[in-house]
């Protein structure tokens, strides 16, 4: 992922020591808890590579349960994050991996529910950045930097062109957009970065077009 100034890479306001480990881990746990939609009941941590050997240290553990609790990286109860996650009845179990993965700051997020789950793995690239490498099994490469929409669908002919008519009908313009699946004719997830929120309106409209399982909208800023 390319820097677009000087501040992406001295890092975001944020509550220390580290930029790469406590910040971006923040925002991985952000992004999880986003996409999971609610406050989970469990919450397994996986830390690989360096996060792995330092989190104590450098607070990655604190800041990941801070983002799943919906915290920013500039929020001082992010030191606390672990006894406020207790209190509201979430379950954290943490642990580590000596499994070697292409990043060094790479953790996997488990959030779950009596009614739904969701699993995330994502690694901090300094300066506060990150990148979703995979959602629920299907591959990426995402920053959320901007308002990103996830469009869960049947993998089939005319889906990318059905989901881009009505951008297009609403002027909502596309930065960037990647299509994963997991086999040929199964399920697929489209996700495309846009320069400008998506109301709640356009998101319905997405949602009726056949074939559509589930349509969700991520913005982190």
């Amino acid at each position: 992922m390319k820097y677009k100034s000087v501040f992406d890479i001295i890092g975001p306001i944020m509550v220390g020591p580290s930029s790469s480990h406590t910040a971006g881990a923040a925002r991985i746990g952000r992004v999880a808890r986003k996409l999971f939609g609610r406050m989970p009941l469990r919450a397994e941590i996986v830390f690989y590579g360096s996060f792995a050997k330092t989190y104590q240290g450098h607070g990655s553990d604190v800041a990941t349960v801070a983002g799943i609790l919906d915290f920013d990286t500039s929020d001082l109860r992010l030191k606390n994050s672990l006894v406020i996650a207790e209190k509201a009845g979430m379950q954290v179990e943490l642990s580590t991996s000596d499994v070697l993965t292409e990043h060094p700051n790479t953790a996997r997020i488990k959030l779950s529910d009596d009614e739904h789950q969701i699993e995330i793995v994502g690694v901090s690239i300094g300066g506060g950045k990150i990148e979703v490498l995979e959602v629920n099994g299907f591959s990426f490469q995402l920053g959320f930097d901007t308002p990103t929409l996830l469009v869960l669908h049947e993998d089939r002919f005319g889906m990318i062109a059905a989901v881009a008519k009505v951008l297009t009908q609403h002027n909502i313009n596309v930065g960037f957009m990647e299509v994963s699946r997991h086999t040929r004719g199964s399920r697929a997830l489209m996700a495309i970065e846009t320069d400008s929120t998506i109301s709640p309106e356009v998101l319905e409209e997405i949602r009726q077009i056949p074939h559509i399982f589930d349509v969700s909208l991520l913005a982190l800023n």
